[in-house]
């Protein structure tokens, strides 16, 4: 996945993460709380893995943009 989706999988999963913790919490589910929080740590961290590649991906267009101008 790119940066751009693996970021938008994160942040999907993270709302869906924090509904259902709020869902299991209002019916009384502890099950459903601990599926929330699992779900919106994985959000966490696919969002941080897109922004990961971003940053890599910004940092390798800088690098070559220097070496062009060099050459």
């Amino acid at each position: 996945m790119g940066s751009t989706t693996d970021k938008v999988a994160g942040m999907t999963n993270e709302a869906i993460g924090k509904a259902k913790q709020g869902i299991g919490k209002a019916v009384g589910s502890d099950q459903m709380q601990a599926e929330g929080l699992a779900q919106e740590a994985k959000g966490d961290a696919q969002r941080a893995v897109g922004e990961a590649k971003s940053a890599i991906k910004t940092g390798a267009n800088k690098v070559a943009d220097a070496v062009n101008k060099i050459l």
